[in-house]
């Protein structure tokens, strides 16, 4: 059987050659360890080389971490990532400082990998190839470690020639405030084949929960992680990063003067010797190891929320399957080859399926778009009833926002619907205890995350409509998540079709328990644990059924609302809150009418047939009328709103239509093949929104396209690349095509400095418009193509596959 490290080296190969080709955009932040909202450490300057800048936090504030490398032959340390340079001695005699040659950055769903060659120390040697591999694993099939609030760095070696390499974290992954005293430890633990890890353990001294500092967290457990054989050493940064360049390693000794992360910056460091030289002198071979460090940002709890049992100190879900902070780094460290597998089968789907539907330039956006997405949620509850909670990062710092997690919705219907199931629940489960007064769905769960502490006042951000359409669009998108896929019809999420139906009877063996419940023993499949049971399977109609009627009042209420105000909104906040308020909005009034349709399904779901009755014919009567007042008279596009007869807008709600399948008739189920699970419900021959609104809009969008993406509407040239992707995915090739060019142009191109933002400006340097946004998960729209291919058995993307 082969060793721990052997299997680490295996993996790590095998994760650096799933990288076929370069990826082929240049974004100015890269993603290296994203995992929650305070584990979210990112690669500034990335066009630029990895030691120019420290590596960041979302906001922009500096991290702490750096890596450098060193040949013991030439007495020569090589910066490889963030400024531990600028502790080195230019002109010291017992090392020199000289630079590698940096070959680039490649990425993936899950991991972000930074090539680099050394010079060998012979003089037609060969150079060595060093790669540092960060990974974030995305597990659509495992909750469990999709849970683990942890990530992976890997540094592979190639070459001929010893090379010592020296990696250090700091304090400001714990806190925001660079003047908070922190303590630390090292532990080394033993585990069950007789090695041990070592890990530096570093936090708050004074933790303050549920508290930020500039968006960090001022709670919470810093664990740095490395095998047993590499050296380690806490102190002071200069002293350790010049000991390492003098002797290529640490002492084993720990500083145990506790101080502010600035005071003498105390840094916990990690080194390790690779030797690759060949005892030959005849002839040298080229030898390859990597060592796997780990890094994990551990809290309990994890938010406070107004639950049904009234103000609640939430759990991390993951602690629910292990006893002990311990026990979870132990099982993540051992778990590299297992997560990088689950990991890579998803980056390979979504490479596949991405380069299929668009080109290399959109496999790069979704590819850079998944950590972000998943790097706003942090998951809680228990396995039987598992909850996701999100942060709206950077604009306002809402919790568990609506109209931030419905642009996020495409990529959890591609990637795993129960995973939306999680993000709605803490909504529905407050709403249903009664604890927010108003008629129409909240805006969010709390005015600043962690605190999830609700409205009681009813005075949360005023969006009724597009919060109520929201709901039930998602709602009803949930639903038909389980409706297709028995094998005859293509499911809406692949990986949601593997792992053990569950039995109608567990459903109903707890009214505690959610339809949506993680198994009570989790799964073993072809070697691998902690892997999810079947999404779909016989009981998921009885799921669908049970999750409605639960919260049908709501439903129903929202639904009564919008029958009242959708039609002709009134003077109010719709998701783009930035361009202000504004009457009569097209775009919004769309979405509501939609989320009236969809309620109509969802009342049939659940045979309240008369329900369903009165809000289909409510909902067709205000389509016509909702024609007549907002396309413009000629009938070319539609405006910004029924009363501003010289404007236009991005009609992004059509996009809700088309994924629902109520667009167009050849997604219905009349053509579902023989023998296949059926649909809750039909949806009818025709068209909702007749399909010349689509084409018209489609032709419109050509014709006002700017050197950087379409336009929002006709007030500004700054955009919103969530709302684009949406528009694109219901446009004609041609025009989907036009949108995606223009935006990988701008993701080359732009003058931000942040994460991958939302909204910017379509001229100019495509900078910020003002506010900033960045790092948000409403990126997840990136995905709505792809979604929308796999919706209604397959066939959600039929009616747009023609060119203009």
């Amino acid at each position: 059987m082969p060793s721990y490290s052997a299997l680490v080296v295996a993996a790590a190969a095998s994760l650096l050659t799933s990288f076929a080709s370069a990826s082929t955009l240049t974004p100015p932040v890269l993603p290296l360890i994203v995992r929650n909202p305070y584990l979210s450490a990112w690669l500034a300057n990335a066009r630029d080389v990895p030691w120019s800048k420290w590596p960041m936090f979302y906001t922009g504030q500096s991290i702490g971490l750096s890596v450098l490398a060193s040949v013991p032959d030439t007495s020569t340390v090589y910066p490889l990532l963030g400024r531990a340079h600028d502790s080195l001695d230019g002109s010291a005699a017992h090392y020199n400082i000289s630079f590698p040659t940096y070959l680039g950055a490649q990425y993936d769903a899950s991991t972000t990998n930074l090539s680099y060659s050394i010079p060998s120390p012979k003089a037609h040697g060969t150079e060595a190839e060093l790669i540092l591999s960060f990974l974030s694993p995305i597990t659509p099939t495992s909750t469990l470690r999709q849970s683990i609030p942890a990530g992976y760095i890997t540094v592979h070696v190639k070459a001929d020639f010893d090379l010592d390499i020296y990696v250090d974290v700091n304090g400001q992954w714990v806190s925001g405030n660079r003047g908070s005293d922190i303590v630390w430890s090292l532990e080394e633990t033993d585990y069950e084949d007789a090695e041990h890890l070592k890990t530096w353990k570093v936090k708050r001294r004074t933790e303050q929960l549920f508290t930020e500092w500039n968006d960090q967290a001022e709670w919470g457990t810093l664990h740095f992680t490395a095998p047993a054989e590499a050296k380690h050493e806490a102190g002071t940064s200069s002293v350790l990063r010049q000991r390492f360049s003098k002797t290529g390693t640490l002492q084993n000794t720990v500083d145990s003067d506790f101080r502010a992360i600035m005071d003498e910056e105390p840094v916990f460091a990690f080194s390790k010797s690779f030797n690759l030289s060949s005892n030959s002198s005849v002839e040298s071979s080229i030898k390859e190891d990597s060592v796997l460090f780990t890094i994990s940002h551990l809290q309990d709890p994890v938010t406070q929320f107004a639950s049904a049992r009234g103000l609640t100190y939430m759990r991390p879900l993951w602690e629910s399957y292990f006893h002990s902070d311990s026990a979870l780094i132990i099982y993540h460290y051992l778990d590299f080859p297992h997560a990088s597998a689950l990991a890579a089968n998803y980056s390979a789907q979504l490479a596949a399926d991405a380069y299929a539907s668009g080109s290399d330039s959109y496999k790069d956006i979704v590819e850079l778009s998944a950590r972000q997405v998943m790097g706003a949620t942090s998951f809680s509850g228990t396995p039987d009833n598992p909850l996701l909670f999100l942060k709206e990062i950077s604009s306002n710092g809402n919790s568990q926002t609506v109209d931030v997690i419905f642009p996020a919705w495409p990529f959890f219907l591609y990637t795993n619907p129960r995973w939306l199931a999680y993000l709605l629940e803490p909504l529905l489960e407050h709403m249903l205890s009664g604890q927010y007064p108003n008629k129409y769905t909240m805006h969010d769960l709390g005015t600043h995350y962690p605190n999830l502490t609700g409205h009681a006042d009813g005075n949360d951000e005023y969006m009724p409509v597009e919060e109520c359409g929201d709901m039930l669009i998602m709602g009803l998108s949930l639903v038909n998540s389980l409706s297709y896929g028995d094998g005859h019809d293509v499911a809406q999420s692949v990986w949601s079709t593997l792992g053990q139906p569950k039995d109608v009877a567990s459903l109903e063996g707890s009214t505690n328990m959610s339809p949506f419940a993680l198994p009570a023993t989790l799964e073993t499949r072809d070697g691998v644990f902690g892997l999810d049971d079947q999404w779909l399977g016989p009981s998921s109609q009885h799921q669908a059924r049970k999750w409605l009627s639960r919260s049908y009042k709501l439903w129903k209420q929202w639904t009564s609302y919008l029958e009242d105000f959708s039609l002709e909104p009134q003077n109010q906040l719709s998701t783009d809150d930035f361009a202000g308020w504004l009457a009569l909005q097209t775009n919004l009034a769309l979405k509501g009418i939609i989320g009236i349709k969809a309620m109509s399904v969802l009342a049939e779901v659940v045979g309240e047939k008369e329900d369903a009755k009165y809000y289909r014919n409510i909902s067709e009567v205000y389509i016509k009328k909702w024609e007549e007042y907002g396309m413009s008279r000629d009938g070319g596009r539609a405006k910004l709103a029924y009363d501003w007869y010289g404007s236009w807008t991005t009609l992004y709600s059509l996009y809700a239509d088309a994924i629902l399948c109520f667009h167009p008739s050849t997604t219905n189920s009349s053509d579902i093949q023989a023998g296949a699970q059926q649909p809750l419900l039909s949806t009818g021959p025709k068209d909702f929104i007749p399909d010349h609104i689509y084409t018209t809009q489609s032709r419109w969008y050509t014709t006002v396209m700017q050197k950087y993406g379409l336009p929002l509407d006709s007030r500004h040239l700054y955009t919103k690349s969530d709302w684009e992707f949406q528009a694109a995915a219901v446009a004609s090739r041609k025009t989907r095509t036009q949108i995606l060019d223009r935006v990988a142009k701008w993701l080359n191109e732009t003058v931000t400095d942040r994460p991958f933002t939302d909204l910017y400006v379509t001229e100019g340097e495509g900078g910020f418009p003002g506010p900033d946004f960045f790092a948000r998960p409403v990126v997840g729209s990136h995905f709505a193509f792809l979604a929308l291919e796999r919706a209604c058995g397959g066939r959600g993307s039929d009616a747009f596959m023609y060119e203009d």
